[in-house]
């Protein structure tokens, strides 16, 4: 057994990091023999608060994707609480299903209803009966204020409650990390606070996961409006991703690499 795997073999639950990268470049999703990223080197450990920026076409989704197991990295490792990734294997669904992905534009089936596309993941993931979903269902109809919409096709509902039913879904099997793309992108003022103080929730413990603090992980084209809310930043430009720590950091980091993303002249 090398350092490495006795290493891992013998930390706690709390020391093993929830998501370790090392030496991966990134393709894009539309034609994964195109780097996007490279050289990324990360680590997430569990209840962190992370913002990725960057500006359209940089491949901030990609790396949310693939960190989200749709497909493999190019290149160079990436652990999931300490096991390989991509998870593909019917075997290993469990571990899957600690990780949860809201697309930014929601990716919802639009023959379903709103509270269909929510029982979704509880229908096939969970192998609930009808008796035990509809209640689930209905907890998260509440909390997300989408009760009114439970009966609606994602058409009649326009985009910004679009992204909310997205959320809702990706939590339905109460996942321990979470991966959101663009969560602010296309919303008016009122459901950009919404999803601020909704992501702080998680963030602290909501009640939808029994108060458990949730690991997030979220892309941005402007940094702005998670100053104060989330604690940690890292920056993709020109195929780098750098990773900048706290606030305080984006702050003091070369202009020239965060001036955009605080669109600041």
């Amino acid at each position: 057994m090398s350092e490495t795997e006795t290493a891992q073999s013998t930390a706690t639950p709390s020391q093993l990091a929830v998501i370790e990268m090392e030496d991966v470049t990134v393709g894009a999703l539309r034609d994964q023999s195109t780097s996007v990223v490279e050289n990324v080197h990360w680590k997430v450990q569990g209840g962190e608060y992370w913002v990725i920026g960057g500006l359209q076409g940089s491949g901030k989704s990609d790396l949310l994707m693939m960190t989200g197991s749709l497909m493999a990295p190019i290149k160079g490792r990436y652990r999931f609480f300490g096991e390989p990734m991509p998870i593909f294997e019917e075997a290993r669904l469990g571990l899957r299903l600690r990780l949860g992905l809201v697309f930014d534009n929601g990716q919802l089936f639009n023959h379903l209803t709103v509270s269909e596309n929510i029982a979704l993941p509880l229908r096939y993931h969970r192998n609930l009966s009808k008796a035990q979903i509809e209640p689930e269902v209905q907890k998260i109809l509440e909390a997300l204020d989408l009760a009114e919409w439970a009966d609606s096709t994602p058409g009649a509902i326009g985009r910004n409650w679009q992204k909310r039913v997205g959320l809702a879904r990706a939590l339905a099997v109460k996942p321990e990390v979470l991966l959101l793309d663009a969560p602010l992108t296309g919303l008016d003022l009122r459901h950009v606070t919404w999803w601020l103080g909704m992501l702080d929730q998680l963030s602290r413990g909501h009640p939808l996961l029994q108060d458990r603090p949730l690991t997030l992980i979220l892309t941005a084209a402007d940094l702005r409006p998670w100053r104060g809310r989330a604690r940690q930043f890292a920056v993709l430009r020109n195929k780098e991703f750098v990773v900048l720590g706290t606030w305080e950091k984006v702050e003091a980091a070369n202009r020239e690499l965060v001036q955009e993303l605080l669109m600041t002249q």
